[in-house]
């Protein structure tokens, strides 16, 4: 092994022993103890996930509100830009 070979594996082996040597945060502490004793969530037919899936979220007049709440951050962002 040549000698700039070894300059950079022993470096690398030092820092990865020490990463062994750390604390691991308690995962189980995130989750709250009424999740952790729930029930699990109700299994559904996939077929009904597909069809939620497909159908369309928007209809006609959301679609105008929506645009038109759009086009009112486009003109907030042209303000903001030029202050």
């Amino acid at each position: 092994m040549t000698r700039t070979a070894t300059r950079l594996i022993l470096p690398a082996l030092l820092g990865l022993s020490l990463l062994g040597c750390t604390d691991t945060p308690d995962l189980d502490a995130a989750i709250p103890a009424s999740e952790q004793q729930g029930s699990y969530p109700p299994l559904v037919p996939v077929e009904t996930l597909l069809a939620q899936a497909e159908a369309p979220r928007l209809d006609d007049t959301e679609d105008e509100a929506l645009a038109a709440r759009a086009a009112a951050l486009r003109a907030r962002a042209v303000r903001l830009k030029s202050q």
